[in-house]
C-alpha cells in the first residue's frame, strides 16, 4: 500500500528543473520571480458528483484539473509559471494515480508550468489547483476595463461541453460518435493561454474573462465591473461542431449559457479588429466578433438582421442550481 509520501514521489516528483528555487519537498516551495513582472495567482476546486461525475477517466481528470486554472491566467494575458496541487483520494490506487498524473503533466508541459507543491489526504475525491503566472505591470486584463463602443469578441466554439452534459444526463438524445465528440469539449478543454498572452502583450484588448459558467453570466462580470451594458448578436456565437447541428433554440440557449466551454470573452476597441483575427490565425484560435458594448446598463439580444430578440437565458451557479 502506498503511503503519503510514496505516493507524492512515485507520481508528482519530478526530476526536472523549472523556475522554482525550491520545489516539492519542504515546508514551502520558492519562487525566483522574473524582476519588473507581477504575479498572477488563480485557485480553482474541482468536486467528484458537482464539476465532474463519479468514475470520470482519471487521465481526462489529470488535464482538466490543470486546464481550467490556465484558462484563468488565460484570461489575463498571464504566461503560466507553476502550480500547487491538494488531492483528497478515498483510496491510493495506483492505476488512477498513474492516469492522473500522466493526463496532469502533459498539459503542464505544454505551458512549461512547474508543479511545485500541495497536500494530499485521504477523503472524498476533490482536487484543488493554484496556479501561478507572470505579467506585465499595467498589461493584464481586467474586468472593470470594457469601454462603450469596445466589440465583443469571443474564442473558439461555445456550448458543446454543454451539449455533451445533456446527453450524459438524458436531456436529449445524441448518436454515439456526436456524444463523444461534443463529450471531449467537456472532459479536455484547451485553455486559451497564447492567445490570452497576445491580447495582453499586444494591447489589442480591454477587458476579458474566461468562459466557465457560461457567455451570459460570465460577460455579465464583466459589465457590471465595467459599468457598461452590451447588445449581442445571438445567431453570431460561435456553436461548437456538434451543436451546430441543432435545432436554432438550443443552439442559441447552449451557446450563450452553457458553460465549461472555458474559452476567453474579451472586449477591444474596433479600431484593432484586424489586429486580433491575425493574433488568433497566429496562434491557431478561431475568434469570433459576437456583439458591442454600451452606455446603457443591462444585456439586449438581437438576430442577424439586428431585430430584438427576448431572450430570457441565465447561466449555472453552484448555490442555486
Amino acid at each position: 500500500m502506498l503511503s503519503e509520501f510514496d505516493l507524492i514521489k512515485q507520481y508528482f516528483v519530478r526530476p526536472l528543473a523549472g523556475r522554482a528555487a525550491l520545489g516539492i519537498g519542504d515546508d514551502c516551495a520558492l519562487l525566483a520571480p522574473t524582476p519588473g513582472m507581477q504575479t498572477a495567482i488563480s485557485s480553482d476546486m474541482l468536486v467528484e458528483g458537482r464539476h465532474f461525475f463519479a468514475g470520470e477517466d482519471a487521465l481526462r481528470l489529470g488535464h482538466k484539473s490543470l486546464a481550467v486554472n490556465l484558462s484563468d491566467l488565460a484570461a489575463m494575458g498571464a504566461r503560466p509559471v507553476a502550480f500547487t496541487l491538494a488531492l483528497a483520494l478515498p483510496a491510493a490506487e495506483r492505476a488512477w494515480l498513474d492516469g492522473f498524473s500522466r493526463g496532469l503533466f502533459a498539459l503542464a508541459d505544454l505551458h512549461r508550468c512547474e508543479l511545485i507543491g500541495g497536500d494530499t489526504t485521504k477523503g472524498p475525491l476533490n482536487i484543488c489547483i493554484t496556479v501561478f503566472g507572470e505579467v506585465a505591470p499595467g498589461r493584464a486584463l481586467r474586468r472593470s476595463a470594457a469601454r462603450a463602443g469596445d466589440d465583443i469578441w469571443v474564442s473558439g466554439t461555445l456550448g458543446d461541453a454543454r451539449l455533451a452534459l445533456a446527453g450524459y444526463r438524458g436531456e436529449l438524445t445524441l448518436p454515439a460518435e456526436a456524444q463523444a465528440a461534443a463529450g471531449t469539449r467537456m472532459h479536455t478543454p484547451t485553455p486559451r493561454v497564447a492567445l490570452g498572452v497576445m491580447l495582453a502583450e499586444r494591447s489589442l484588448a480591454h477587458a476579458a474573462i474566461d468562459i466557465s459558467d457560461g457567455l451570459v453570466g460570465d460577460l455579465g462580470h464583466i459589465l457590471e465591473k465595467s459599468r457598461v451594458g452590451a447588445t449581442l448578436n445571438a445567431d453570431a456565437l460561435p456553436a461548437g461542431p456538434v451543436l451546430a447541428t441543432q435545432p436554432q433554440a438550443l443552439r442559441r440557449a447552449f451557446t450563450a449559457a452553457g458553460g465549461d466551454d472555458y474559452e476567453i470573452c474579451f472586449t477591444a476597441p474596433a479600431s484593432r479588429r484586424d489586429a486580433i483575427l491575425a493574433a488568433g490565425a497566429e496562434c491557431g484560435t478561431p475568434v469570433t466578433r459576437i456583439g458591442r458594448i454600451d452606455d446603457a446598463a443591462g444585456l439586449r439580444w438581437t438576430d442577424a438582421s439586428g431585430a430584438p430578440l427576448p431572450l430570457e437565458l441565465s447561466s449555472f451557479d453552484h448555490f442555486t442550481q
